[in-house]
């Protein structure tokens, strides 16, 4: 900004803020928000945000519980950028695992049906991470199991909850097993991160 001589959030050529995030830290990050400001004093610049609405909302949010501050001074003024986002846990890939694995459990438990037998698909993580590599749900491993189980693919930052309509899927009284495979990864779609799964139902 201070080499453009204006405020902006991009500029042209400039990566979005969500792409800048990632490329700067390795929080998992569920959402974003960004204020800029030109002020003579970081207290002026203060009020001015929050008389803005906008910037006001962004500085009050009660969901965001992380914040980046960059200061620049160009002469009388100073140019302020402020990053917001919410942060959610560092899970590793076995505790997201085991935490899929306690919802579809909670699930069956709703629905009054016996409890599943959990198994372990050596090809169930390659099967997700080629979604992950591939940036999308539908890829080929995945193809091959499902010729072999029902499979639910999504993506989520959240474990502990099932995507729409797998209930149904979970609580059909013919299945007795289960395997969950996961990967995490950032891509063009999820530059801040996603967990990709395949729940694989027998």
């Amino acid at each position: 900004m201070v080499a453009a001589g204006q405020l902006s959030h991009q500029f042209l050529g400039e990566p979005s803020l969500p792409q800048r995030l990632a490329t700067t830290s390795n929080l998992l990050l569920e959402r974003s928000g960004e204020n800029v400001a030109l002020d003579y004093n970081a207290a002026d610049a203060h009020q001015h945000l929050m008389l803005s609405p906008h910037h006001r909302e962004n500085l009050l949010n009660p969901a965001y519980n992380v914040v980046g501050l960059g200061v620049v001074r160009n002469g009388d003024r100073l140019y302020i950028v402020q990053d917001f986002g919410h942060a959610l846990p560092n899970y590793s890939l076995l505790e997201v695992k085991d935490r899929i694995a306690a919802t579809v459990a909670d699930a069956r438990h709703r629905a009054k049906r016996p409890t599943l037998a959990r198994r372990d698909l050596p090809s169930a993580n390659d099967a997700a991470c080629s979604m992950e590599q591939a940036d999308k749900l539908g890829t080929s491993p995945i193809h091959q199991l499902a010729q072999r189980y029902t499979v639910l693919t999504y993506t989520s930052l959240h474990p502990d909850t099932l995507p729409p309509g797998a209930d149904r899927a979970i609580s059909s009284r013919k299945l007795r097993g289960f395997s969950v495979g996961a990967c995490y990864g950032r891509t063009a779609s999820y530059p801040t991160g996603m967990y990709w799964v395949v729940l694989s139902l027998e």
